[in-house]
């Protein structure tokens, strides 16, 4: 009972949290207003547009994001249709949470946003020995300005506060959480008949005049797609690069400026007991925390050795009490200036008075030093080269990203003169299809390049298509040399499949008949009906049966039981289910009871957030007028086949 969902419950709260909380992905790119105007709309949020090229970038954040800690995920699952579609949601709900903040006013206080930046380690690393921070460092390492990035962390943190009212209020009264969760995990005993279409298949045996009329009248089902050679080139990071050089000079220049870098940053590691007293509080209550901390420091100094029991029992930063107030090693930029001044002014060992900061009252104890070794020039000229050749790179894809939008518009029948001006490869692929085919990966599996290459102009003059952006500093334009159209397979090459097809539509159709002749049958009398052993069916256990044979067990009657029920497979076939009897919601042991009840409970006030945090979704996409304009894909169904390709 209930064992699969709890075994996979992070996988389930992972799945809902994905529902519930947007994705809150910042984007740095350095994009082209020109391109962002000619970009197709695909969807709308509050009258303002999300274009094709806002869609591109987010997409491609989210692979690199999911590669990162993926390495060896399958390419073709980020690049499909459903994937790019579950970006392009995603999207849209981060835009849906963006108006409800604005229009609620929802703000972070500078406190707050002060205090993440204090614990954010990437972000102090930024900062310099003489208090200055490191811009062009963090515009290359993260891809943005620290403004733009402050100004994305704030509305990250203002629009998580949208959804709080709702899913951080979910609640479920004891008498609605157990009457759901005895009739969701009830079971029924069933039997069920099977009549398969790959068992009346094997006796269809059509004629070569069934074959053929067959193809005839399916004949959309046995086409080749249209296809395409095509020549295209990339302009990237890597192909700017190539052109980059760099000489020692430079090198050595760059060292210097960036010497404390190139060496590292000493590093302290201390522990420390805060009683919490923010800058806003009443006077009364920080002179209250101040007086604590005070009392605290007395101990401390009368018996060194029980700092870190004091601060388990007494440090009001979750974080670090557990562990006996230890921060770990840390390095200056990393804590509040208070803070930081008085751990770097200390020797080993020492214990420092009340540390007063934004936060509240500290007493501080230091555990270690680590000074790193200063390298030489030589030490790392090796590594000097490669990040400086790449930040040039970055300065001059701009630059060189407009000479290449130009030249593919303006010489629009060739892509060898850019080519051979920016030292670019020509790339060729042959056997391109509007839609990306298996196995493909890189721009062609990507669908707007693809949409571009077959659009009438591409293909009835043979042009360059414009300069899409495909991905962060990244640039594709292709061109077809060889077109061939959709055309029908001729029968001789497709009639094994085509039989195939005609046997199992027949097969189908023969299995619900006989399934259709034998319910009314065994409804008439009951005695003459032949069923396998009954089974215990559930949402939970589902004994390998369809998912209709399921729903059509569980919906019956159980007033009306035992009783039988015909359910129609498609292509699978045909079912019979006698619905026996309900079998009630299984007990745990005595001892297990109350902690099991208890357990099931919170999981069902967990979904019971989670499909309101959903209606409230749903009707902020309402309120805000979302359109989104491209048509979700659709959904495989079982036993489909895809049309024959040459």
């Amino acid at each position: 009972m209930f064992d699969f969902i709890r075994k996979h419950t992070k996988i389930t709260m992972g799945l809902l949290f994905l529902l519930i909380v947007p994705s809150f992905v910042l984007f740095g790119l350095d994009g082209y207003s020109r391109n962002q105007e000619k970009s197709e709309v695909v969807a709308r949020v509050d009258g303002r547009d999300i274009v094709q090229s806002d869609w591109d970038v987010a997409h491609q954040n989210e692979v690199n994001r999911i590669r990162a800690s993926m390495p060896t995920i399958d390419a073709k699952l980020l690049d499909s249709p459903e994937a790019r579609y579950g970006t392009l949601e995603r999207l849209v709900r981060d835009r849906v949470f963006a108006a409800a903040a604005a229009t609620s006013n929802l703000v972070v206080p500078d406190q707050k946003l002060q205090r993440m930046y204090a614990e954010d380690k990437s972000i102090a690393a930024f900062r310099q020995a003489d208090g200055k921070f490191d811009r062009a460092g963090f515009i290359a390492r993260v891809g943005m300005t620290p403004e733009a990035y402050e100004a994305g962390l704030r509305s990250e943190l203002s629009t998580r506060q949208v959804m709080i009212g709702v899913a951080g209020t979910g609640f479920a009264s004891k008498s609605a959480a157990d009457a759901a969760l005895n009739a969701f995990l009830e079971k029924r005993q069933a039997q069920v008949a099977r009549f398969n279409t790959a068992d009346y298949a094997a006796k269809v045996n059509p004629s070569d005049a069934d074959i053929e009329q067959f193809y005839k009248e399916q004949q959309a089902l046995f086409q080749a797609p249209e296809q395409a050679v095509i020549e295209y080139v990339v302009l990237d990071i890597e192909a700017v690069k190539k052109g980059v050089t760099v000489s020692e000079q430079e090198m050595k220049t760059y060292f210097e400026q960036n010497l404390q870098q190139a060496g590292g940053k000493e590093e302290r590691r201390a522990s420390h007991i805060l009683i919490e007293a923010p800058t806003a509080a009443a006077p009364a209550v920080r002179e209250k925390a101040k007086a604590k901390a005070e009392e605290l420091l007395a101990a401390v100094k009368k018996t060194p050795a029980s700092f870190a029991d004091l601060a388990r029992k007494n440090s009001q930063d979750t974080g670090s009490a557990a562990a006996g107030g230890d921060l770990d090693f840390f390095v200056r930029d990393a804590m509040v200036k208070p803070f930081a001044d008085a751990v770097f002014s200390m020797k080993k060992g020492d214990i420092s008075e009340v540390v007063e900061s934004e936060f509240g009252y500290h007493i501080i104890r230091l555990t270690d030093i680590k000074v790193p070794k200063q390298k030489t020039f030589e030490e790392v000229k090796a590594t000097l080269e490669p990040e400086l050749k790449l930040q040039l790179a970055q300065k001059k894809f701009a630059e060189t990203a407009e000479a290449f939008s130009n030249a593919v518009y303006e010489q629009s029948d060739s892509l060898r003169p850019i080519a051979e001006r920016l030292k670019l490869e020509v790339k060729t692929a042959s056997k391109v299809t509007r839609t990306p085919v298996a196995g493909s990966a890189g721009v062609l599996a990507n669908p707007r390049f693809l949409g571009a290459l077959f659009s009438p102009d591409a293909v009835e003059k043979k042009r360059n298509t414009e300069a899409l952006e495909v991905g962060p500093n990244q640039l594709v334009s292709g061109r077809i040399t060889e077109y061939t159209p959709a055309r029908a397979l001729p029968l001789a090459e497709v009639k094994d499949r085509v039989r195939e097809r005609l046997q199992q539509q027949r097969g189908a159709e023969l299995a619900r008949k006989e399934g259709a002749e034998k319910l009314a049958a065994w409804k008439a009398n009951p005695a003459s009906a032949t069923f396998p052993a009954a089974v215990l069916v559930s949402r939970d256990q589902l004994q390998q049966l369809p998912a209709a044979v399921v729903s059509a067990t569980l919906s019956a009657d159980p007033a009306a039981l035992p009783a039988m029920t015909g359910v129609d497979l498609g292509a699978q076939g045909y079912a019979i289910v006698k619905v026996l009897k309900v079998v009630p919601r299984e007990a745990p042991a005595a001892a297990e009871a109350q902690a099991q009840a208890e357990q099931d409970r919170a999981q069902y006030t967990q979904w019971w957030t989670a499909a309101e945090s959903m209606a409230y979704y749903k009707a902020l996409q309402e309120r805000f007028k979302v359109d989104i304009k491209v048509p979700k894909p659709a959904e495989p169904k079982a036993g489909a086949e895809s049309p024959a390709r040459s």
